[in-house]
């Protein structure tokens, strides 16, 4: 009876898009939420947090490119290469906006950003949303459980995602280029 009810739930599972996808941290699986939103679908709506503590949605930045740069936390070296890349090269693409999303706090993001001298991309926490499960990205178990996974999520003016990477281990950065072709094409 047991066994039947957790295969049952198994299946429900996989049929409504909660099972869970592994990557690798250091060479080692963890396991996400789920996997990414499709590309050629409507990305997911959220509200995340700025550093001014006020909320900020999806919809604040309808008719731009947008794209999501998610990771684990801003104070680690190559979470914080990732913000560096995208405030650099990506920040000043007409009608794009870069969102670096992770589980830090509003207040260690201002601060970091304010010591990095970063000031072209939008730093938004998930510390209190479900926007982890809503993408798929949240780490379900080893140390890193509650954190984001490192993805890269390319959203175009209407809504529509043109392009995910949900990089196969957290300690590797993600592929800048590809991202910002997506948005230039």
């Amino acid at each position: 009876m047991v066994s039947r009810l957790i295969f049952s739930a198994a299946i429900l599972f996989s049929v409504f898009g909660f099972a869970q996808n592994t990557v690798l941290m250091g060479g080692k699986p963890v396991h996400t939420y789920s996997k990414l939103p499709a590309v050629n679908k409507a990305a997911p709506r959220f509200t995340l947090t700025d550093v001014t503590m006020k909320d900020q949605t999806l919809d604040s930045y309808k008719g731009k490119y947008v794209i999501l740069n998610i990771f684990p936390s801003v104070d680690t070296g190559v979470c914080s290469a990732s913000v560096h890349h995208f405030n650099e090269d990506a920040g000043n693409i007409p009608n794009t906006v870069v969102l670096c999303i992770s589980k830090d706090l509003p207040f260690a993001q201002k601060r970091f950003c304010g010591a990095e001298g970063i000031k072209n991309v939008v730093m938004l926490s998930d510390f209190r949303s479900d926007f982890g499960k809503t993408y798929g990205v949240e780490v379900t178990d080893s140390v890193m459980k509650g954190l984001l996974s490192r993805a890269v999520v390319v959203i175009d003016p209407s809504g529509k995602i043109i392009y995910e990477e949900q990089v196969a281990d957290i300690s590797h950065e993600p592929n800048y280029e590809a991202a910002i072709a997506a948005v230039k094409k």
